[in-house]
């Protein structure tokens, strides 16, 4: 048995590292159909916030330079794919880890039974997914969310598992960034003269520096976020399948 769950986990490491790292899509249909997941998508929706907020960042990173939109740009659609896997899994992960967490799921539905009657259950597709505006709600999430950080500082897992993804896939294209750039050519008249020149320099080791880093915290935060979403909405949507 316990053969079984250690196979069981390397297939999973095993799908999911084609999808994030090969762009393998069946690997991700298969992934579903092993977390059991495939019937209870309706509420599974991931948001992709990390690229446009990466962009507006780098913007003002690079605030002094003329073709700092031209870069931001170029960023985001160098790396959007890569972040987009990435955030899939994640959110796939979290919202398992929601799901499948009894503990949790026990608890909101003996809060769930407070608010509302079976039969308002049985014909709800959302439960508190969105709305914690009730005291007893908001006290379950926020204690959730907090299990869920102190895992995060025993473990690093999710930590970990960002920067590993970040440092073999994004950081080799942003480091590369002078060779996708295009330059912007200017023109300019002098004495009846026309004088054609680039504009804007090659990105220094230090800017990509900067802006890798960047990168990476924003992605970090984000897809924190993202999993704890994720996970909210797995255990809510655990009960209302209990109905």
């Amino acid at each position: 048995m316990v053969l079984a769950k250690v196979n069981l986990y390397e297939i999973y490491e095993g799908l999911q590292y084609n999808f994030l790292y090969n762009n393998d899509i069946n690997s991700i249909h298969i992934l579903l159909n092993l977390y059991d997941l495939e019937n209870n998508m309706t509420n599974i929706c991931p948001k992709y916030i990390s690229t446009n907020e990466i962009r507006k960042k780098v913007k003002k990173v690079l605030k002094n330079r003329k073709d700092k939109q031209l870069i931001s740009n170029n960023i985001a659609l160098l790396i959007h794919e890569d972040i987009d896997r990435l955030e899939l899994i994640l959110y796939l992960e979290g919202y398992k880890n929601g799901y499948y967490h009894s503990k949790w799921v026990n608890i909101l539905e003996d809060e769930a039974i407070k608010h509302y009657s079976v039969d308002e259950i049985y014909e709800k597709n959302f439960l508190f997914h969105y709305d914690t505006s009730t005291k007893d709600i908001k006290k379950v999430k926020d204690n959730f969310e907090l299990e869920i950080d102190d895992e995060e500082k025993e473990t690093a897992y999710l930590h970990n598992f960002i920067n590993t993804y970040c440092e073999k896939v994004v950081k080799r294209k942003i480091f590369n960034l002078n060779m996708y750039i295009d330059k912007q050519l200017t023109i300019e008249y002098n004495h009846d003269k026309m004088d054609i020149q680039e504009e804007g320099s090659y990105l220094s080791t230090n800017e990509l520096n900067k802006i890798y880093k960047l990168v990476v915290k924003t992605i970090i935060k984000n897809t924190i976020r993202m999993y704890k979403d994720a996970s909210w909405f797995g255990v809510n949507d655990k009960v209302l399948n209990r109905y």
